[in-house]
């Protein structure tokens, strides 16, 4: 083994640059042992083995001032920065499941669209992150595996059946029929029925949607807002079935 490098043979060696040995050199980091008498860097055996340790801990990502006080002071907790670390790489792991989760959906998506407005793409982009923001990551995969159960064409259906529904509500409403009328417990029934083809009777999942329905003024195009006064109502119908 050589026993003194250059810095541009070190480079050359290790794949970093020049810039890179220099930079380490004025924080301290890895300073040459030795200098030639035009006051070159010359890096011996040890600096090469502090480089490695250098460089690996690099890619546990440790920073460079983590490092600096790692390899300078032998108490210094490795245990508590590698624990530092795993909480960070959990919580980008979990940041990139989500992601791919919502690339996945948006794929299968698209897969079913002759053409699609960039309009349209980005509305279907905001309501993943309104439900990203309800939902827990499980409900999210429990949503989606209820989505692939229940199939698309029955998914339509139900879409085109809320309006229908509301209104019919809102009728009944505009009445001043009692919640215990039977018009409007099968209208209740009905609005039960619908919300547990999205739910399958997770009570979990019910409250995240009604906590999003509470929160936000609009869903999937739906005006919440004005939803609200006919939730209550069939809540009220509810509570007269004993339901």
């Amino acid at each position: 083994m050589r026993e003194a490098w250059k810095v541009g043979a070190l480079a050359r060696q290790t794949g970093l640059s020049v810039r890179t040995l220099h930079y380490y050199d004025e924080i301290g980091l890895l300073c040459p042992s030795q200098h030639t008498e035009a006051g070159h860097r010359l890096y011996n055996s040890k600096d090469i083995a502090r480089l490695q340790q250098i460089k690996s801990l690099r890619q546990l990502g440790f920073s460079l001032d983590e490092i600096r006080e790692c390899l300078k002071r032998p108490a210094f907790s490795v245990a508590g920065v590698v624990q530092l670390h795993l909480q960070r790489l959990r919580e980008q792991i979990e940041v990139q499941h989500k992601l791919y989760g919502r690339l996945e959906t948006i794929a299968q998506w698209l897969e079913r669209q002759e053409q699609v407005p960039v309009a349209e793409f980005l509305k279907v982009i905001e309501v993943m992150s309104m439900l990203e923001k309800y939902y827990s990551p499980e409900q999210m995969e429990e949503l989606k595996a209820r989505r692939a159960t229940v199939g698309e064409a029955r998914i339509k259906e139900v879409e085109a059946e809320w309006p229908r529904l509301m209104a019919q509500v809102q009728a009944e409403m505009d009445k001043g029929t009692d919640p215990a009328d039977e018009r409007v417990q099968e209208l209740a029934r009905r609005w039960r029925g619908l919300v547990n083809e999205f739910t399958g009777g997770n009570p979990g999942i019910e409250q995240s949607l009604r906590t999003m329905y509470e929160q936000e003024s609009n869903v999937s195009g739906m005006d919440t807002a004005a939803m609200r006064p006919m939730m209550e109502y069939m809540q009220r119908a509810w509570a007269a079935s004993g339901g």
